[in-house]
C-alpha cells in the first residue's frame, strides 16, 4: 500500500514567531514523520563534515525562500493530482503493488526525491525547499519527480537495490544503474521514453549530443571518484555547466540493458554483473578502444 503525508498546510507555520529556527522545524518534522528529523540532521552534517559547504550559506537560503512562495500553492496542488490513483498506474505498468510512505516536507535542502529505509519502513521523502529551487513544482515535473522516487522503491521491494563493493568504482557504477532503472521506471509511467524530468534549457540535446564524452569522461573518473568530487548525480553538480548527466547516461546504459534482459531480470543482477556489463557497453559506445 502507497500512503500519503503531506505536510503543506503546517510549514508556513514554521515563520509564525519570525525568522527559522532549527529547533522549531525539529519540533515540526517529528511530529510530520517519526524518525524523519534524525535521517535529515545526519545527511546534512555528512556534508558539514566534509568541509564542503556551510549551513548559513549553503542550505539556510534554500529553506527560507520557502516562506510565502507564491510556488507553493501549485507544488501543493501538483502533489494532490500526481498521488492520485497512483498505485493503481503501478500495478498496470508493472503488475505488482508498493508499500511505501511518500511525505511531502520541508526539509534542510537535502534533495527534492530521496528514497530511505526509516524504522523498518521505505519512505519517499519529497523536499519542498529543493523542488522549488529546482522549480520542479508544475504537474509534469511533479510525475517525473515521483515517479523517479518509485522506480527506486521497485527495485528494492521487488528486486536489490541495496549492493556494495569493495571497489569503489562499482560501487558507483551501481549508482549509475540504480538511477537508470528509476529513470527507466519514470518514462514508463509517463508514456515516453524520451522523457526526462531534468530537461530544461535544452539540458536533453545537450546530453544527447555529448554522450560520448559524458560516457569517456565518466569512465576515467571513475578510480578516483568520491561522493564529494563526483559530476555526474545531483543538480548540484558541474559537468560543463550541466547538473544531473549521470542520470541520463544511466538511463542510456539501462535501455541498452534491455536488450539483453526483462525488466524483472534486470533489477535483481547483482553488482559484479552489473559493472561487467557497464564495460561492455563503455567498449560498445566509446570513441576510445
Amino acid at each position: 500500500m502507497i500512503r500519503f503525508i503531506d505536510s503543506c498546510s503546517q510549514i508556513e507555520q514554521l515563520w509564525k514567531e519570525g525568522p527559522f529556527q532549527l529547533d522549531h522545524w525539529e519540533t515540526y518534522a517529528d511530529a510530520v514523520y517519526e524518525g524523519l528529523v534524525e535521517v535529515v540532521k545526519q545527511d546534512i552534517q555528512s556534508y558539514l563534515d566534509a568541509g564542503v559547504c556551510s549551513f548559513e550559506q549553503d542550505f539556510l537560503p534554500l529553506i527560507q525562500a520557502v516562506h510565502q512562495n507564491p510556488k507553493m500553492e501549485m507544488l501543493c496542488h501538483s502533489f494532490y493530482k500526481v498521488t492520485k490513483d497512483l498505485e493503481d498506474q503501478v500495478v498496470r505498468h508493472f503488475g505488482k503493488s508498493l508499500d511505501v510512505d511518500i511525505v511531502l516536507y520541508l526539509g534542510l535542502g537535502n534533495a527534492a526525491g530521496w528514497v530511505l529505509n526509516i524504522r523498518g519502513r521505505d519512505v519517499i521523502l519529497l523536499g519542498v525547499e529543493k523542488i522549488i529551487e529546482l522549480d520542479w513544482c508544475d504537474l509534469d515535473a511533479m510525475y517525473g519527480l515521483i515517479y523517479h522516487e518509485l522506480g527506486h522503491v521497485y527495485q528494492s521491494q521487488h528486486g536489490v537495490l541495496e549492493r556494495h563493493s569493495q571497489e569503489q568504482e562499482k560501487n558507483f557504477v551501481w549508482q549509475l544503474f540504480t538511477e537508470g532503472i528509476a529513470m527507466y521506471f519514470e518514462q514508463v509511467l509517463v508514456g515516453n521514453f524520451d522523457y526526462y524530468h531534468q530537461d530544461n534549457a535544452g539540458w536533453k540535446d545537450w546530453c544527447s549530443r555529448h554522450f560520448q564524452q559524458i560516457l569517456v569522461d565518466f569512465n576515467a573518473d571513475l578510480p578516483a571518484m568520491t561522493r564529494q568530487n563526483q559530476r555526474y548525480f545531483g543538480d548540484w553538480c558541474d559537468y560543463f555547466g550541466w547538473g544531473d548527466v549521470g542520470y541520463y547516461l544511466g538511463t542510456r546504459f539501462v535501455h541498452s540493458l534491455l536488450s539483453d534482459f526483462s525488466f524483472d531480470e534486470l533489477i535483481k543482477l547483482d553488482i559484479d554483473r552489473v559493472y561487467r556489463c557497464y564495460k561492455a557497453f563503455y567498449q560498445r559506445h566509446s570513441p576510445i578502444k
